[in-house]
């Protein structure tokens, strides 16, 4: 599966929670998809989408909000590690983290990262959370369904092919333009 099909499934799975995407091509490929004011693209921010998930979980606490979804890859994951063992600490009943693995940098030429060798799924079960696993999208789905069912922190460990989508424009969105959108957004969800 590649990620513009994972994150497919993701978007018809999330039209109603708040998701936090992390930079780059995973944001251009979404925003190609689906370009919601419930998302929160972290533009020219690598490593930080556990955080933000992480943060805005531990904020929803007591508002209806049911789950607050992250989208991360490997290489970003990688970049922050620590994300792993605050959510597992901290453990938010909201958070949800996708982690799409295409076990490469898919905005630098497709370097590679660890995860052919270091299983970020098994780190994050290792550090408290709830974890599913997935490679096509059907097991995406109900791994997806039924981590929103479970107590935080919980997640989604998804192989994907390495590469990115071709002829996907730029997102040249202002970021504090995004951030205010998905603000207002997430106020009159929780008010």
């Amino acid at each position: 599966m590649r990620r513009i099909e994972a994150l497919r499934q993701l978007v018809e799975l999330t039209e109603e929670r708040p998701l936090v995407v992390t930079c780059a091509a995973t944001s251009r490929e979404l925003a190609s998809v689906a370009d919601r004011d419930n998302h929160l693209y972290l533009l020219d921010s690598m490593g930080l989408a556990g955080s933000v998930t992480t943060g805005l979980a531990m904020a929803v606490e007591d508002s209806p909000v049911e789950k607050v979804i992250g989208i991360e890859g490997d290489g970003s994951l990688l970049m922050n590690p620590n994300v792993l063992p605050t959510g597992g600490f901290t453990a938010p009943r909201a958070l949800l983290l996708v982690l799409l693995d295409n076990r490469s940098y898919g905005s630098t030429a497709g370097l590679p990262t660890y995860t052919d060798r270091i299983d970020l799924g098994a780190m994050a079960e290792a550090s408290g959370w709830t974890t599913g696993r997935a490679t096509d999208p059907e097991t995406l789905r109900t791994e997806f369904t039924r981590l929103l069912g479970t107590p935080g922190p919980a997640f989604l460990h998804v192989r994907i092919e390495p590469g990115n989508a071709s002829d996907i424009p730029k997102l040249l969105a202002d970021p504090v333009a995004l951030t205010h959108r998905f603000q207002t957004w997430l106020t009159a969800k929780i008010s």
